[in-house]
């Protein structure tokens, strides 16, 4: 299968896969990660056999465009005005979770270690996913909801700037 066929493919899947969640009242975001989850060559393998090395290919440039798409939300000053969430509320965020994840963990590690047995490298890790959240699926619930330049608005984009530069 070509790059353009394998393309191809996944638009139609997305497509598909919005309808289907429109059209059960649900957003459309869910739409993007079902006909991702079903393409996937580890999952159902709707992708006929494709190589997870062209996929991982295809991945990226929808991870360099959802960054375009987030860049061109914000502009300069209203990051400098935002920067007390940023690094304020959205470094507290970030370290308060990992801290209490990975506290929880190796508690868990501690209390049953034949049925949790992760080291402290293993449960940093661990907490350090637990921490980030989905910015594209939160940007456009709130853009739905009409909530991006309320206070509680401004408050969300800031823990999730922090907590894309974070996965960076």
């Amino acid at each position: 299968m070509t790059a353009l066929e394998l393309t191809l493919l996944y638009l139609t899947a997305a497509v598909l896969g919005v309808a289907v969640c429109r059209w059960l009242r649900l957003p459309a975001i869910l739409g993007y990660l079902a006909a991702g989850v079903l393409m996937e060559p580890h999952t159902l393998g709707l992708a006929f056999g494709q190589d997870a090395e062209s996929i991982k290919y295809l991945a990226e440039f929808g991870v360099v465009f959802l960054m375009f798409v987030i860049g061109l939300e914000f502009n300069l000053p209203k990051l400098r005005a935002m920067r007390r969430h940023v690094f304020g509320l959205g470094l507290a965020q970030v370290m308060l979770t990992i801290v209490i994840a990975t506290a929880g963990s190796l508690l868990l590690a501690w209390a049953w270690p034949a049925h949790w047995p992760i080291g402290w490298q293993t449960a940093l890790a661990l907490s350090g996913a637990l921490a980030m959240s989905s910015t594209a699926i939160v940007v456009k619930m709130m853009a739905d909801r009409l909530e991006l330049e309320s206070e509680h608005g401004q408050r969300v984009m800031g823990v999730l700037l922090l907590q894309d530069l974070a996965v960076v």
